[in-house]
């Protein structure tokens, strides 16, 4: 347990039914802490658990075993009615800006739903709303208009804006740029940035772009299958990668070069059935490095080279 933590999970697991005697697992014995002010990143993958696992940190579902402490307090059994003073400390931005917005609200009306479920009086949140758009880069008179009239990243905004009405200490960032262009992504990851030091925020960024958590975030965990399978600082994740998974992607990353056409896949072969994953270490059917331990003994998250914890029997560089 990490003592200045915002949020720890321990142990955390999470199963879906598949059927009538089946399990998807989709969050496998994950252990992480964020502390205030930092940005952690969850990459990997589609169909890692990356989202579930944004979902379970603020509770939106339940876990099917594992730890949830916010600020030292466990939260991972509490029902809704308990949950409700918590969630003015723990906000979610989703993915699409375009389907996360009612478009039958106005701007006003959609930052102003989460002060008033929460008891602000009606004086005080028109001004409140004002200034939230001020902060997100937003013109007073957008408080009068609807979703439709804005671009993808502007609504973005307005949903960065609902998320900080409140006034949250954590931020669960899912994939909340990969539907926005380039350009206006680096708009919005500038402005995460600007808000996590100006309001001391912690945030959990989603991710599949390691370019994206790479500018971003202070520490890097890698999933796939449901395990974290690289735990470390940013810079010592890109310079020294310790599992292979971790070094397909950062592989294929695309270099800032136009002379560079290369296409690299992020990783070789399938990735297998979350209802029915390998056994042994879940990596090995797409593994350079596999060898017939790997095949049947699963490794446990360990010390790394680089500093950081990886969960491999023969982490990249080491020696045959």
């Amino acid at each position: 347990m990490t003592a200045a933590a915002i949020l720890e999970l321990e142990g955390l697991t999470k199963d879906f039914p598949v059927g009538r005697n089946r399990r998807l697992r989709a969050v496998d014995d994950v252990s992480l802490a964020i502390a205030p002010g930092e940005t952690l990143g969850i990459v990997g993958e589609s169909g890692c658990g990356k989202t579930t696992l944004g979902r379970l940190a603020v509770r939106l579902i339940a876990p099917s075993a594992g730890t949830i402490r916010f600020e030292g307090r466990d939260i991972s059994t509490l029902d809704e009615a308990a949950m409700r003073p918590l969630r003015q400390a723990m906000q979610i931005i989703f993915q699409d800006p375009y389907s996360s917005l009612n478009p039958r609200l106005n701007v006003e009306r959609i930052i102003a739903e989460p002060l008033e479920n929460f008891g602000m009086k009606r004086r005080e949140i028109g001004p409140r709303v004002a200034e939230l758009l001020t902060t997100v880069g937003l013109p007073a008179d957008a408080a009068g208009r609807y979703p439709h009239a804005f671009s993808g990243g502007q609504r973005q905004r307005i949903s960065i804006a609902r998320a900080l009405a409140l006034n949250p200490k954590l931020l669960v960032c899912d994939e909340a740029v990969s539907a926005l262009d380039v350009s206006v992504q680096a708009q919005i990851l500038n402005l995460l940035a600007d808000l996590r030091a100006e309001l001391g925020l912690s945030l959990l960024f989603i991710s599949h772009n390691l370019a994206v958590v790479r500018y971003l975030c202070h520490r890097i965990a890698v999933m796939y299958l449901g395990r974290i399978v690289e735990l470390a600082d940013t810079a010592a994740l890109f310079a020294a990668p310790q599992h292979h998974y971790t070094a397909a992607l950062l592989k294929a990353v695309p270099e800032p070069d136009p002379r560079d056409r290369s296409t690299s896949p992020p990783v070789e072969g399938d990735l297998p059935s979350p209802i029915d994953p390998p056994p042994g270490c879940v990596f090995h059917t797409r593994c350079p490095r596999a060898e017939a331990r790997c095949r049947t003994e699963p490794p446990v998250l360990a010390p790394a080279r680089n500093g950081g914890l990886v969960r491999c029997h023969f982490p990249v560089g080491a020696l045959p």
